[in-house]
């Protein structure tokens, strides 16, 4: 699937996204990553032509979404974020109805999907609770096993272990060849299952690349333990260095990129400990933002 330079714009002014142009790959999980109202599901909406572009074009297995929308949907399984299901059915009955529309799935096929993730289907949906409501929407983007898997907020609602049933499914269909579309604002289960990532803010994408190399651009925290003080100054001047402070003995700094100048200016004094640890997603997730805000 690709965005050609989307735009799509709310109304006389408010831009839902802008001039969008990425491509996502067959059998990798890619992630929509930024905040509430930052684009994420707007972006979903034109993919499914639940909404139409002011600009640009988008595009699934080969079809334009506009003017070949069915058979490019009929290859899809969509858990929106805002789920809506029939009420008055049970689970059984709905699943068996979408089940007929896609032209039939048998319910040993379906079953599996139920019993993974602990769907409740014998019970009139209008009594569950909504994690019960989300397993059922679950089971009903992932029953047919859809070449393109989208997902808007798929944890909302959900304990650890659906959580990590969800994770490990979405893991075996990739390696299966079939591809995941992940909108999220939860960072820690985009960095578990997630092999690319796009940052979205205020409609517009800030960087589109995958995890390792997000991380990279930035910070890492560095802590070293002198033998004995030394001034925290010598090390201002070095490539990447920044926010050092210093602690008796100890000091405390942030490093962008290579570790090399870094490394031999340490190696002129007697070093007793050295610490580093890698930015989460959260931390590479707030570098891009403020990059995009200042």
């Amino acid at each position: 699937m690709s965005f050609d330079d989307v735009t799509k714009v709310y109304g006389a002014s408010k831009v839902g996204v802008h001039e969008l142009t990425f491509d996502v790959r067959r059998g990798e999980v890619f992630g929509l990553l930024g905040s509430n109202g930052a684009g994420k599901t707007t972006i979903l909406r034109l993919l499914l032509d639940l909404l139409r572009p002011d600009k640009g074009a988008v595009s699934m297995f080969g079809h334009d979404v506009r003017r070949e929308g069915p058979a490019a949907r009929r290859r899809v399984g969509y858990l929106p974020g805002e789920l809506s299901l029939y009420e008055n059915l049970t689970g059984r009955e709905m699943l068996d109805y979408l089940a007929a529309l896609r032209g039939g799935l048998s319910w040993p096929a379906i079953a599996k999907h139920v019993d993974r993730f602990g769907a409740s289907v014998d019970r009139p949906i209008r009594t569950l609770s909504r994690g019960n409501k989300q397993r059922l929407g679950l089971v009903q983007a992932v029953m047919s096993e859809p070449d393109l898997l989208i997902l808007d907020e798929p944890t909302s609602g959900l304990d650890p272990l659906v959580q990590l049933q969800l994770q490990q499914h979405v893991r075996e269909q990739a390696d299966a060849g079939r591809t995941v579309l992940l909108s999220s604002h939860v960072l820690s289960e985009v960095a578990a299952i997630a092999d690319r990532v796009a940052v979205v803010r205020d409609g517009r994408l800030i960087a589109v690349d995958d995890v390792d190399a997000l991380r990279a651009n930035a910070a890492r925290h560095v802590e070293v333990r002198f033998a004995r003080a030394v001034d925290p100054s010598v090390f201002a001047d070095l490539p990447g260095v920044s926010d050092i402070a210093a602690h008796g003995e100890t000091i405390n700094m942030k490093i962008t990129g290579k570790m090399d100048a870094l490394v031999k200016e340490l190696a002129r004094y007697e070093v007793e400990a050295i610490s580093a640890h890698e930015p989460d997603l959260e931390e590479t997730f707030l570098a891009y933002y403020g990059t995009a805000a200042s």
